[in-house]
């Protein structure tokens, strides 16, 4: 039996190990998959990337295949099911952002994601989404 059966959970993912570990976690907690947020948050690009500057890369474009390609993934992962959202922006913002229009009722996420220099803490995106969110947040500790 589910712990959250009908609530929202929310997902975010960098497609580290630590975020496919969150994933399984949130799915173990509800018993339905349309009730789990995958959300992949894409960093601004710098207008002098040369994508950019020579126009071969548009935010709608990167947005759209950013979209695709997190939907393959977690679809290639056996989680198909799941509400898959791709953003653009700081990561820890655009998680409380959406998991506020979501109305989540949780949020798991990993204590570090790829940053290395993170390991030695608790990491600054679970630090930030810790103060910030408006419901629970679960660190799962890697």
């Amino acid at each position: 039996m589910a712990w959250l059966p009908k609530n929202t959970v929310l997902v975010p993912v960098d497609f580290s190990d630590a975020s496919a570990e969150a994933l399984k976690v949130a799915l173990d907690l509800t018993d339905s998959r349309e009730h789990v947020h995958v959300l992949h948050v894409l960093p601004y690009l710098s207008p002098v990337e040369p994508g950019v500057l020579f126009g071969k890369i548009t935010p709608e474009t990167r947005l759209a295949k950013a979209t695709e390609a997190v939907n393959k993934r977690v679809t290639d992962a056996g989680y198909g099911g799941v509400v898959v959202a791709v953003r653009t922006g700081s990561p820890p913002k655009e998680i409380v952002d959406y998991a506020k229009e979501i109305g989540a009722e949780l949020i798991v996420l990993p204590a570090q994601g790829q940053n290395v220099l993170e390991a030695f803490n608790l990491g600054s995106t679970a630090t930030r989404v810790m103060h910030a969110a408006h419901c629970p947040v679960l660190v799962l500790k890697g």
